[in-house]
């Protein structure tokens, strides 16, 4: 085998690799500041607390979290806890990157939004929809009164209670999954040959 041949090959091989690997979070969101705007902020440097209210954004690197209220908790070790809050009837929305590809994104609504930092999960509460897209094509959304999303498993939990309890008879939600292969039309029909003899 030619020095070029193992070239190919070995590029070949790292692709296919990285096809396969699970699109998580971009991780140089992890080392990025926050950023908050919002109308009013008051914040606690001894217990590490701050409140944003009025048409709160936060921004970390290619994650933006909007609402009408947002508590940012911050732990001894540096991790922080987003707690999203809206008023009735209104939304709060989340948008992130994923690593694996130039433009893989994360985005969803809910009424309440939890984002804990340490684990790389992001929990939508009450009227929660949460979408994966590559490009403009959504390659799954999900709708339920419950979503869990964990970035680094790339895995979703769906309940049908906010609380995140599974409750029997409280509803149901749904997920829609986009087709993986490509090019697959369903067969032409077999042309009416009866009515030419």
């Amino acid at each position: 085998m030619t020095n070029a041949m193992k070239k190919i090959l070995v590029t070949c091989c790292a692709f296919i690799l990285l096809q396969s690997l699970p699109a998580q979070a971009e991780r140089a969101d992890g080392l990025k500041r926050v950023d908050i705007k919002s109308t009013d902020v008051y914040v606690d440097n001894v217990s590490r607390n701050a409140v944003a209210t009025g048409n709160v954004v936060i921004t970390r690197g290619t994650t933006v979290l909007s609402s009408d209220r947002a508590e940012v908790k911050e732990a001894p070790d540096g991790y922080r806890t987003f707690i999203l809050t809206v008023a009735p009837g209104k939304l709060a929305t989340f948008r992130q990157k994923r690593d694996g590809g130039p433009d893989l994104w994360t985005e969803g609504h809910a009424e309440r939004i939890e984002y804990d930092e340490r684990n790389d999960v992001i929990k939508l509460l009450s009227r929660a929809m949460l979408r994966q897209l590559e490009g403009q094509r959504v390659t799954h959304q999900m709708e339920q009164a419950f979503i869990s999303y964990d970035n680094r498993k790339d895995v979703l939990l769906g309940r049908n209670d906010p609380s995140g309890a599974d409750i029997p008879s409280n509803g149901r939600g749904s997920i829609s999954i986009a087709a993986r292969r490509a090019g697959l039309a369903a067969p032409a029909s077999a042309p009416d040959t009866a009515g030419s003899r």
